[in-house]
């Protein structure tokens, strides 16, 4: 598939995200949370990777704050020119200023967890197929991140944006389970 045609999948897919009702983003939103901090490994890991969410993409605020509250390791990306993600650890949403693509985001001056010290990464996308593989959003910033870590790699999503099959480049990486609001899968 082209990256033109992967462009206008994503635009598709993202503008039938954003036309969910509230009742079942906020439900599916409970869902999410719910079966991500039950899995076992985000019981045992130490220091995880999260994204910070925005738009209509599956929550990551309350399993960031529970996460802290447990007094895990927080980390969050910092996006760098060229598709170079950093993770920096956080002690509070508070503390992010809005960057690249105007995300809140960590600065240059929060310490840097490397790859290979974070046990869990929480991975966004627009879409995941059954075979956890994902479409994300066009940066190529986890593309590039995922096989410097052998964290587990954990994708949340909403059931509806599940689809039979993504398109996939050789460099994409499957995430080892998807959390959805009714399910985890294990790939």
């Amino acid at each position: 598939m082209t990256d033109t045609n992967k462009k206008a999948l994503r635009e598709e897919l993202m503008a039938r995200e954003s036309a969910f009702s509230p009742d079942y983003i906020a439900e599916s939103n409970a869902g999410i949370a719910a079966n991500l901090l039950a899995l076992t490994e985000y019981r045992a890991a130490k220091t995880i990777l999260f994204f910070y969410s925005i738009w209509s993409e599956p929550d990551t605020h309350a399993p960031i704050n529970a996460a802290l509250a447990q007094g895990k390791t927080v980390c969050l990306p910092e996006s760098l020119p060229r598709g170079i993600m950093v993770a920096r650890k956080i002690g509070s949403l508070d503390e992010l200023v809005p960057a690249r693509y105007n995300i809140p985001s960590p600065t240059a001056e929060m310490p840097e967890i490397l790859p290979q010290d974070i046990d869990l990464i929480i991975v966004p996308s627009v879409a995941f197929d059954a075979d956890g593989y994902r479409l994300g959003h066009g940066g190529g910033y986890y593309d590039r991140y995922l096989p410097r870590s052998r964290a587990f790699r954990c994708g949340v999503a909403r059931e509806q944006m599940l689809l039979p099959r993504v398109p996939r480049d050789e460099f994409d990486v499957a995430v080892d389970c998807l959390v959805t609001e009714s399910r985890v899968l294990r790939f």
